[in-house]
């Protein structure tokens, strides 16, 4: 009897031992969670690989945990991700998150971008906690643009597949036999391209002779012209200045003239105008007298004239 109540004071402490430790690691527990901080995150994107528990890092730190995912009730595009990060950890403005993806299929979240002295992100967001803003992390674009970039991959296997078809093939074989025959005869026409080369390059020595022989032929025919003591420009002011003299006397006898043609104009010409009239005006008298003499005789003119005969 007495071993049996041994064993059940011994059952007793047992349970009471551990209900205690069990209270103590409770205690704990809510003693760490006080110790975190909730934050949502909205991701406008899969989020395959993340899980309830998932890594949460900062900068490769590991800082906590993802707490709840649920599609946003207010807009279903959105994925709500709150996450729990330790207190001590600061969550600073300019502090964004990404997903961090893998082939592996697991997926954590990243934070990182904080800048130094900027307040802390505390204001709640619309769904109780404060909201860290997102960014697309490399791994996390190529993962989500994975679609198109297998539709252009696919698209340009196609086209590579077009262009090295049999018959482009046998096209490009041509074209490198051609190619083989062109250099081989290039390889055997070199002598003479040397050849040429060397008349070319003496064709260019005379033609820089006579290019340097054309402006010293320049430069003497601007020394004939502008030639100060001698040149042509010189002989060329002397002529224009006489010219200019012979000018000068022509309009000086114009004026002189000038009294005298207004004299002649006004005096002279009316008078001998006046007598080429008369003489006109005589001639045509005596034209008239000549053609009556020539139809009638001289009696017509100097005798009287004859009387009609009389008829009873």
């Amino acid at each position: 009897m007495e071993t049996r109540a041994n064993h059940i004071w011994v059952g007793t402490v047992t349970l009471l031992l551990m209900a205690g430790l069990a209270a103590l690691l409770i205690w704990i527990a809510r003693l760490s969670q006080h110790e975190q901080n909730d934050f949502d995150i909205f991701f406008k994107q899969s989020v395959d690989g993340v899980a309830k528990g998932s890594e949460v890092s900062y900068s490769g730190v590991p800082v906590g945990q993802v707490k709840e995912i649920t599609l946003w009730d207010k807009d279903p595009s959105f994925v709500r991700v709150r996450i729990k990060v330790d207190r001590k950890v600061p969550i600073l403005q300019g502090t964004t998150a990404s997903l961090q993806g893998s082939f592996t299929g697991v997926s954590t979240i990243q934070l990182a971008g904080a800048i130094k002295g900027a307040p802390p992100i505390i204001e709640p967001g619309p769904a109780g906690a404060p909201v860290i803003p997102t960014k697309r992390s490399g791994l996390g674009e190529i993962l989500s643009n994975a679609p198109l970039l297998l539709e252009r991959l696919a698209t340009v296997s196609e086209r590579l597949t077009m262009v090295l078809s049999d018959q482009n093939q046998k096209a490009f074989a041509n074209i490198l036999a051609h190619t083989d025959q062109l250099t081989g005869n290039l390889a055997g026409a070199s002598p003479e391209v040397k050849k040429s080369l060397e008349e070319l390059q003496l064709t260019l020595k005379q033609a820089t002779t006579t290019l340097a022989s054309v402006e010293k032929l320049a430069g003497s025919a601007d020394g004939a012209i502008n030639d100060p003591n001698n040149g042509l420009a010189k002989q060329l002011r002397a002529t224009l200045k006489s010219a200019q003299t012979a000018a000068d006397s022509l309009q000086a006898t114009m004026d002189e003239a000038k009294p005298a043609a207004k004299q002649f104009n006004d005096r002279t010409l009316p008078a001998f105008e006046a007598a080429l009239r008369d003489i006109e005006a005589t001639s045509r008298s005596i034209r008239a007298m000549t053609d009556k003499i020539g139809d009638r005789g001289i009696s017509s003119v100097v005798g009287s004239p004859k009387l009609p005969d009389y008829k009873p």
